[in-house]
């Protein structure tokens, strides 16, 4: 990989992460329109690492609550931490289960245009309709483990690319009722389990191909990816105080349809790209 591949997807991978607009989509489309090899596993490793040390950092306050509750958990003692720890390893129970059972399927559409234009489309309309008509008057201290199921198996979709884990996490939290940045608080604080699942599995399946790991280039794009994220996180959790998901629905509309027209043979060039 030359350093312009590795920025470009170091910086996609940040900012898509947590932004409900797909970062597997974008990480599928941005080496296929511009003709660049596949990154390969260790690298998408990388990428994921640096993007959960951003979402730790900027929620380590939440973390910290979290492992106190659970040390006030093994005393027997209740505490809005531990609460919120359940309701974390609740919501990573569908996404695991849903992994593990349907990865091959999930591998089979991975690199499907069709695939990416249907779901970036189909689920960025939801987003709106669920902005639009969800109530803005719960918080996470309001959760109880039913919603949390329900955020859980939202996540699950997630496995279908272009679907976007954060964005279907954030509609079905607003379908819930939670106010925007709450919907996006739960959403991040529900990636860190998923990514470290994610990572291992993916770590395995390096392990079992005898490939290494740690390169100065997976170092470089971890970090650039943390930053990015860092950025991202920041950006959208400002935004969500005073505005709405509009434009990002509105992005997923127009990526949606254009990756539509790609697949149906409207748009040239992307023959290499269909899958």
């Amino acid at each position: 990989m030359t350093w312009l591949n590795l920025i470009v997807l170091a910086v996609v991978q940040g900012i898509t992460e947590f932004l409900p607009i797909s970062s597997s989509a974008h990480l599928i489309l941005v080496p296929c329109l511009a003709d660049w090899p596949d990154q390969g596993l260790d690298m998408d490793i990388a990428l994921h690492v640096g993007t959960l040390g951003a979402v730790m950092l900027y929620f380590w306050r939440d973390i910290w609550q979290m492992l106190a509750g659970l040390w006030a958990a093994l005393r027997m003692r209740r505490s809005p931490g531990a609460k919120l720890a359940l309701h974390i390893v609740v919501g990573t129970i569908p996404v695991v289960a849903a992994g593990l059972l349907a990865k091959d399927m999930v591998e089979t559409m991975a690199r499907s245009i069709l695939v990416l234009g249907w779901t970036t489309l189909g689920f960025g309309i939801l987003l709106h309709i669920a902005d639009r008509i969800g109530l803005t008057v719960r918080r996470i201290e309001h959760m109880g483990l039913p919603d949390a199921l329900v955020i859980g198996i939202a996540q699950a979709i997630a496995l279908i690319p272009g679907t976007s884990r954060s964005g279907i996490t954030m509609t079905a939290a607003r379908l819930l009722g939670y106010e925007r940045g709450e919907a996006a608080r739960f959403s991040m604080l529900l990636s860190i389990p998923t990514i470290v699942a994610a990572g291992t599995l993916a770590g395995l399946d390096i392990y079992r191909l005898d490939q290494p790991v740690l390169t100065t280039a997976a170092l470089y794009a971890a970090g650039f990816s943390f930053l990015t994220a860092l950025v991202a996180i920041a950006v959208l959790m400002h935004w969500l105080k005073r505005a709405s998901f509009a434009p990002f629905a509105l992005y997923r509309l127009i990526l949606g349809a254009a990756l539509l027209a790609a697949a149906y043979g409207y748009i040239p060039g992307f023959d290499r790209c269909l899958g």
